[in-house]
């Protein structure tokens, strides 16, 4: 479940390894670029953090974050 704080949605996703979240990663790249909405996320092992905001409406979370959000669950759906 994606969680509001610090005026971004945040979600972390855990993998059963290192190939598998860098996959997921590369699916998210091409969902972002394609809206031109690009998350700050992270990396370790098996996990990916994301965090998703606005940067050009004054660092909000704005439909476009809940957009691309639902667009990454429908990844794993």
């Amino acid at each position: 479940m994606w969680k509001e704080e610090d005026n971004k949605l945040k979600k972390t996703f855990k993998f059963k390894n290192f190939q598998e979240a860098f996959a997921f990663m590369t699916r998210v790249a091409f969902l972002a670029e394609a809206r031109q909405h690009h998350p700050d996320w992270s990396n370790s092992y098996d996990r990916v953090e994301i965090a998703l905001t606005s940067h050009d409406q004054g660092n909000i979370v704005t439909e476009k974050d809940h957009e691309l959000a639902k667009a990454i669950d429908e990844l794993l759906a």
